[in-house]
């Protein structure tokens, strides 16, 4: 219930009328820039890739266009100033470390691979015996006898009593299975190049069309090799950077040479 209270003449009550419109456009024109900065930053969640359930805590995020950094809470969450365009890497000790470039500023769920340990193998070549080992030798122990001969009986423990088992061609079969190997890894990772690096993806992150975009493709296509040894690819952040590093280049140079002709050899 609104109750009024006449404190003032007529002209009082007109400058206070004044000042509350004044103050209503002030909180209008305010609205949109609060609603704007409410949209300048990107939430989300970091969970370990394998066991999906589990969310990874201290996790640092660092915005790699502004270099704010923040890190994750219990819960996997995090919050940072962000805008589209800009590349977020998330780093965790015992993990691999990975980046995001940003699309949008929606809600982001994120799986971190961790790094696979493995011992070393180890050859033992020599050992030495230690010489306290036979100071006090059981007088009881029984000396030893050669058991299951094979029908060598009479040769004595120095002579040679075996052999050498040649298995002819396996080693031509082991290096071919070894090729077969290469050869189906090597169509694997290319088969995933054409997937993940092509016209289409390079545009959704790029905005190139037609001749640009097949110059990028055909200059910036990643290596086989490299692929294999940055494990996990990521290939968002890969195209990211190389648009970045193709931008800078002059007009003339964003595209690869022509290949000279062989000039054919007269007999």
């Amino acid at each position: 219930m609104l109750i009024f209270v006449k404190i003032g003449t007529k002209h009082q009550y007109s400058s206070k009328f004044e000042i509350m419109k004044q103050f209503l456009l002030l909180i209008t024109l305010l609205l949109p820039l609060g609603l704007w900065a409410q949209n300048t930053s990107v939430t989300g969640t970091v969970f370990d890739y394998e066991n999906k359930d589990f969310p990874l805590q201290k996790v640092t995020v660092r915005n790699l266009t502004t270099k704010q950094a923040v890190t994750t809470k219990a819960a996997g969450q995090f919050t940072i100033p962000a805008k589209k365009g800009d590349i977020l890497e998330l780093s965790l000790v015992g993990y691999h470390t990975d980046s995001l470039y940003l699309l949008d500023l929606q809600s982001k769920t994120i799986y971190l691979p961790s790094n696979s340990t493995a011992l070393k193998e180890v050859n033992i070549r020599s050992a030495k015996v230690s010489p306290y080992l036979n100071v006090a030798p059981d007088p009881n122990a029984k000396g030893a006898t050669r058991v299951g001969t094979d029908g060598l009986e009479g040769k004595k423990n120095t002579d040679r009593a075996g052999g050498v088992t040649l298995a002819l061609g396996s080693g031509r079969f082991r290096r071919e299975k070894q090729k077969v190997a290469l050869l189906e890894e090597k169509d694997s990772v290319e088969t995933e190049i054409r997937t993940y690096f092509n016209e289409q993806t390079v545009q959704e992150l790029t905005k190139l069309k037609g001749q640009e975009l097949k110059d990028f493709v055909e200059m910036y296509r990643p290596s086989a090799a490299r692929v294999k040894s940055e494990r996990p690819f990521n290939y968002d952040y890969y195209i990211a950077e190389a648009h970045q590093a193709w931008l800078k280049l002059p007009a003339g140079q964003r595209k690869l040479p022509p290949v000279p002709e062989m000039k054919s050899q007269q007999k």
